[in-house]
């Protein structure tokens, strides 16, 4: 990729346009020096493959020009079906657009790409997915394709139909008056398009906000907070703030914004919404972000608003937690590029990874695992969308003051059975309040886990994507047993470590193992049949002084409920003491 040095002095000294909703910070000129680091963190980027080659640019070039060719050919096979004039079915039209990183510019190496089908208004969404999706598996290019309508693994593909007779090549999707008469479905498949023409439109300097924005993307994935669904930021998130910060500094180069971005949003006071412009009304009755009007918009953390109509908040997913890791990022990003800024620091020292697995003294382990391939991709998917809700839970509890879930996903430890499995594993790092005059503090997180568990088996039944062997199990780990469980290229062993003692325990086992810590495999909708093979828990015990012993006990019955009693002789049975129980009821 050419790097953009040459003539940003000259475009920098023609800004005569205001971007944004105030006034520049300032409209100082490039420096050399600022040249140089530009250059030095273009080659910073380099070894973590943030530049596509030229080669892998053409062939995605190619595959969407072909996808624009084979949208056209089916919008004229339906327009035939359904005896359109000749005249009209001639220039009907049709077009694939692009957004996200690959319409930004700073698509990564392997990356999808994520493409909009625009058809005319006689074009219904049913055609899409059913005679569309059956002309693309005739393509022999098409190795995986899902009903979604999903390109897997090259193109992500949305559908819209607008209110047009005909779909023109000079298409402008920023224009707002294409929203109207338009269904709520394809005003949100339009919403990523029109977002992402309007960033690259208020920015000063495209290309000095594309390697801004590889920089700062690259930065927040290497520091685990990049994950709209796990409640950090998405890729347009960041993208938004970066144009912020390009709209205060119009004339900055890369390595000045970079320096910059962390200086002004290190210091912002949330929850003020970060705008790129000011909104507008166009009469269309579509909901849109503003707290004024609407209550829940008030409770948004770190509001960050789209610039297209109708305007939306990024980040609602953003809870107490993350917002606290990202803030902290952003202090300790200011620090090193102070440090890179005086030439004490090179820009490596910017993209180095902290030990996430070395940073808190308690972990909780959440691992989802299914009984075959297939179904573990969809339950993964259900129960990475919920985790959020964990985190939100754990936030409540009095004697928690942060849950920090690592965005990254590692395969999950072997059951040690022959049934086969497949499993995946988030961690979460949690941080107790430290309370004075307290020296065994005894904390419940059973509700915290039991309510997360609940949502996620009731979404999977409602949408009738449940099966049997679906599992969730919660259980918690002091940083030196982590090793235990994680794979070797995570954590680099000092020696060999033995795994014996780490056990998920079933429905109907008792197991306090991990020096008294335990897990908590949370009982699927199908164990709770007539037999009712699980039926209670343990009280989660914990001292964040010494020690802490989450402690679940899982016993078979033969009623539909099971007393305080029970789970006591229970307990006597086993020869274990000092257990304080309490009742899971059981639902039917």
């Amino acid at each position: 990729m050419p790097f953009p040095v040459a003539n940003q002095v000259q475009a920098a000294q023609q800004q005569p346009k205001h971007y944004g909703i105030t006034s520049p910070i300032s409209l100082a000129l490039p420096k050399d020096s600022d040249v140089e680091l530009t250059r030095k963190l273009c080659e910073a980027l380099k070894p973590y493959g943030v530049f596509e080659e030229e080669l892998e640019l053409q062939r995605r070039i190619l595959v969407l020009g072909k996808l624009n060719t084979l949208v056209k050919e089916w919008i004229r096979e339906i327009s035939e079906k359904k005896n359109l004039p000749a005249s009209l079915i001639e220039n009907v039209g049709g077009k694939i657009f692009t957004f996200g990183s690959y319409r930004l510019g700073v698509h990564t190496k392997g990356a999808d790409i994520d493409a909009l089908c625009v058809a005319p208004r006689h074009v219904d969404r049913s055609d899409f997915f059913t005679s569309f999706y059956e002309k693309l598996k005739e393509q022999e290019e098409v190795k995986d394709l899902r009903f979604v309508g999903n390109f897997h693994s090259v193109i992500d593909i949305l559908f819209a139909r607008l209110a047009l007779q005909t779909i023109p090549e000079s298409l402008d999707l920023r224009d707002d008056g294409l929203l109207k008469n338009l269904d709520i479905r394809c005003i949100r498949s339009l919403n990523g398009c029109r977002v992402t023409d309007e960033i690259l439109h208020l920015v000063p300097n495209i290309e000095n906000f594309r390697l801004t924005l590889r920089a700062i993307k690259l930065w927040a994935k290497r520091h685990n907070i990049y994950s709209n669904i796990l409640g950090f930021l998405g890729g347009v998130s960041w993208a938004m703030l970066v144009a912020r910060t390009c709209q205060l500094y119009p004339n900055a180069v890369a390595s000045t914004l970079v320096h910059k971005f962390f200086l002004v949003f290190s210091k912002w006071e949330w929850p003020n919404p970060v705008l790129l412009k000011q909104p507008e009304e166009c009469n269309l009755n579509l909901q849109v972000w503003d707290p004024r009007v609407t209550p829940s918009d008030r409770y948004h953390l770190m509001p960050i608003i789209t610039p297209a109509y109708p305007q939306q908040n990024s980040t609602y997913n953003v809870s107490a937690s993350t917002r606290t890791v990202m803030i902290e990022e952003f202090k300790q990003g200011l620090a090193i590029t102070d440090e890179i800024m005086l030439n004490k620091a090179d820009w490596s020292k910017l993209f180095e990874a902290p030990n996430f697995f070395q940073k808190y003294k308690h972990y909780i382990v959440l691992l989802a695992s299914a009984p075959t391939e297939k179904l573990h991709l969809e339950w993964v998917g259900l129960v990475e969308s919920k985790i959020r809700i964990l985190v939100g839970n754990l936030e409540k509890n009095d004697f928690i003051t942060l849950a920090h879930v690592n965005p990254q996903s590692f395969p999950g430890p072997k059951n040690g059975t022959e049934k086969e499995e497949f499993s995946t594993m988030w961690v979460i790092g949690i941080v107790f309040k430290k309370m004075e005059g307290s020296e065994n503090l005894n904390v419940d997180l059973t509700y915290d886990i039991q309510s997360f568990t609940d949502t996620v088996y009731r979404q999977a039944i409602s949408s009738k994507m449940f099966e049997p062997d679906m599992k969730i199990t919660a259980m918690h780990v002091k940083r030196k047993q982590l090793h235990q469980l994680l794979p070797n290229f995570v954590i680099q062993k000092r020696r060999k470590h033995s795994t014996d003692g780490v056990r998920f325990i079933t429905d109907t086992s008792l197991d306090l193992s991990l020096d008294g810590d335990s897990s908590m495999s949370v009982p699927s909708p199908t164990a709770l049949s007539k037999t009712c093979t699980f039926i209670g828990t343990a009280i989660a015990v914990i001292n964040p002084k010494s020690y802490i012993s989450i402690q679940f006990i899982f016993i078979e019955c033969s009623s539909h409920a099971v007393t305080q009693s029970a789970l006591t002789k229970a307990c006597k049975a086993k020869k274990k003491k000092n257990i304080r129980t309490k009742t899971a009821g059981c639902r039917l």
